[in-house]
């Protein structure tokens, strides 16, 4: 009878353990996703790109990480110039993202895959896209379809891009509500949570929410200035300097637009903050912009944490849960002067992606934890049932199959740079030639500037690579 009860616990726990396996690997489970994009982040640094695809590996249309792969390898196809490729890759994963908006709506395909999460981890669930990566995904892929000379697709893409945006920000304070209420209905308080997590801050910097994206909207506006839209493009320019008000060449891009589309009441206003227009020579001269993307962004660490489930009046009891983190302060990054014929123009930052990252995990904590409640509950339960049933046996393997299996979802777009700066400067039309000044390197970049035209260049400066693709507009 006890040998029969034995491989009954063992039979429970194999199915236990792969159930769901259709839309996840053993792996997924029991390794974290930071450690599964290790040797892909090393080889990204050394400028290494289809290797790092090789590295990457691919996964099946049904596997919960499917839309991440296709983000990873839509990125890491860019940097090796792969225009069409990175276009499929990022196509793809935006029918992905569609897909899974539908079924949010009429909640189809979830109880399965929470059944699983409740048994294993979040890594078990569908990789659901922030709108920061989302907005991300539209930029890159604006900059494909630039690249191969078609910039009524890359307005598409930017439009995209900037719909995200305006929905996150309407859905954004109801979501933190409700997550906020489910935490607390759980049995775990926030206090709770706060006074163990660590804190984020020097991650998330300056940013107000995970989502608003000045790169974006800035490179919209580039794009419908050379569309000859510049209404559109003074628009997206000031929703970009709300967010960056620093940055100088947002300022004179804003100062520019007001002055020539006669916008005389925001003119006086932003003159007030940023300081006299001074309108520069421009016959027979072109407007170089450099996006400049600097390093690559963090990946989620995994923490462990004892806290608190239960209410007071009716007795606490201590689990530990395993929560992602992003561990550490930003990293200080050194602007890039670009030289030309005795004049530099240093580099600004634009947007902070690692800040974005980290505001958006920190708005999710209170989500996250709520399911972990669920899960170390269900898991707690079904211990102490095999231990009444079978004993010791089915106790030690419970125990042990739910501490292996308790791991944080680490998953993010781990192969975004950590930040993008801009530069934005005037040059004589012709052949000209910047001199970019790097980690004491000097790396040369041609151009040819047309006149009354926008020459736009994307600089990837990444570990010790370092890299440009140049487009007239």
């Amino acid at each position: 009878m006890f040998k029969f009860l034995t491989k009954r616990i063992v039979v429970t726990f194999i199915i236990t353990t792969l159930s769901g396996c259709a839309s996840f690997q053993f792996a997924d489970i029991f390794q974290g996703y930071q450690s599964q994009m290790k040797p892909v982040k090393a080889v990204q640094r050394q400028g290494e790109f289809v290797k790092a695809q090789n590295l990457l590996g691919e996964r099946a249309q049904s596997h919960n990480s499917y839309v991440l792969n296709l983000l990873e390898r839509g990125r890491l196809q860019f940097l090796a110039s792969d225009w069409q490729a990175s276009q499929k890759s990022f196509a793809q994963a935006y029918i992905e993202i569609e897909e899974q908006r539908n079924k949010a709506k009429i909640q189809l395909s979830k109880g399965l895959e929470n059944l699983t999460a409740v048994v294993s981890n979040d890594n078990a669930t569908s990789y659901q896209v922030p709108y920061y990566e989302q907005g991300m995904l539209h930029s890159y892929q604006a900059l494909n379809y630039l690249f191969q000379d078609d910039l009524a697709g890359a307005l598409v893409e930017v439009r995209r891009a900037n719909l995200v945006q305006e929905n996150a920000l309407k859905a954004y304070k109801n979501e933190i509500y409700q997550a906020h209420n489910k935490l607390q209905n759980s049995g775990m308080s926030t206090n709770s949570l706060h006074s163990s997590y660590p804190s984020m801050l020097s991650a998330i910097g300056k940013v107000k929410n995970g989502f608003q994206n000045a790169f974006t909207f800035y490179l919209s506006g580039i794009l419908y200035e050379a569309s000859g839209e510049l209404n559109d493009a003074y628009i997206d320019y000031k929703r970009a300097i709300e967010i960056y008000p620093e940055n100088p060449y947002l300022q004179q891009d804003i100062l520019r637009l007001a002055t020539k589309l006669g916008m005389q009441d925001d003119l006086v206003s932003f003159q007030q903050r940023f300081g006299k227009y001074q309108a520069r020579e421009s016959k027979g001269q072109g407007q170089v912009v450099v996006l400049v993307e600097l390093d690559i962004v963090n990946s989620k660490q995994d923490i462990s944490l004892n806290l608190p489930v239960g209410r007071s009046n009716s007795g606490l009891k201590f689990f530990s849960f395993s929560l992602p983190v992003y561990d550490g302060a930003l990293a200080q990054h050194r602007k890039i002067s670009f030289k030309n014929a005795g004049h530099s123009y240093w580099s600004h930052e634009i947007v902070r992606i690692q800040s974005l990252a980290a505001k958006d995990l920190q708005d999710q904590l209170p989500e996250l934890l709520t399911r972990q409640v669920l899960r170390v509950v269900a898991k707690e339960q079904m211990r102490q049932k095999l231990s009444r049933e079978v004993g010791d046996v089915g106790n030690i393997l419970a125990s042990i199959y739910n501490i292996a299996s308790e791991k944080a979802d680490t998953r993010s777009w781990s192969t975004l740079p950590d930040q993008i700066d801009i530069v934005r400067m005037d040059l004589p039309a012709g052949k000209q030639v910047l001199k970019v000044q790097l980690n004491g390197q000097q790396k040369i970049i041609e151009v040819d500037v047309q006149p009354n035209r926008i020459t736009l260049i994307n600089f990837s400066a990444i570990g010790s690579y370092t890299g440009y693709q140049a487009i007239n507009l």
